[in-house]
């Protein structure tokens, strides 16, 4: 079953800023909202009541999708308190088959829960061809290189790692600045050609949204 309409929930303003360009790019023609909030602990405190609020007007037709940084966290654990919100809300996850119902029995959006390893920008090593068109000068071979070859694994902080590239390469800046950021290598990106595991897994989700 297709899906008619996507409801993204991210913890930033950067996260926002990014799939707002690539979303077009992976699900051409899918209608979607996207909700940022001020972090990770802010939208996890929202969103039972967000869920229920959503669950009220949603159809099984429409998707809620929640994105969050791993950050320092065990993926599994973070995961199922994602899932433990979902179902207190009274509405199902993500699943394969015939359209998921409410315990009422009614039909249901099904909520999808999935999380950046560790951060945004660990999709940006991800894709350093995006990053070198949008920071000319940058050194094309970095995303080569043992420590950054696999983006989900990179230890110490993405964004640190990011800014302090930028930083070598003559960027001036004592931080990165986080929606620029965002919105100057998602136009270049190409989705086809990320590495990072935890992209293709939010990838390869939403296309199937909307295959046939």
């Amino acid at each position: 079953m297709k899906v008619s309409r996507l409801i993204m929930l991210v913890e930033e303003l950067s996260a926002q800023e990014f799939l707002r360009v690539m979303l077009p790019k992976m699900v051409p023609g899918l209608e979607f909202d996207i909700h940022a909030y001020e972090g990770k602990a802010d939208l996890l405190a929202k969103l039972p009541a967000r869920l229920r609020a959503f669950g009220r007007y949603l159809s099984a037709e429409d998707r809620i999708l929640v994105l969050l940084d791993r950050d320092n966290a065990d993926c599994m654990v973070l995961k199922a308190h994602m899932e433990a919100i979902a179902r207190k809300a009274d509405l199902p996850v993500l699943h394969v088959g015939p359209p998921a119902r409410r315990k009422s029995g009614k039909p249901a959006v099904q909520v999808v829960n999935r999380i950046a390893v560790e951060e945004l920008e660990a999709w940006y090593f991800g894709d350093w061809e995006a990053v070198c068109q949008a920071y000319p000068g940058v050194a094309s071979n970095i995303g080569k290189q043992a420590k950054y070859r696999d983006p989900d694994a990179i230890r110490g902080g993405t964004s640190e790692a990011f800014t302090r590239i930028l930083q070598r390469c003559g960027y001036r800046m004592n931080r990165l600045p986080k929606v620029a950021t965002a919105r100057a290598v998602a136009r270049h990106m190409d989705p086809a050609r990320n590495t990072s595991r935890s992209f293709q897994c939010l990838r390869d989700t939403l296309r199937s949204f909307v295959a046939d």
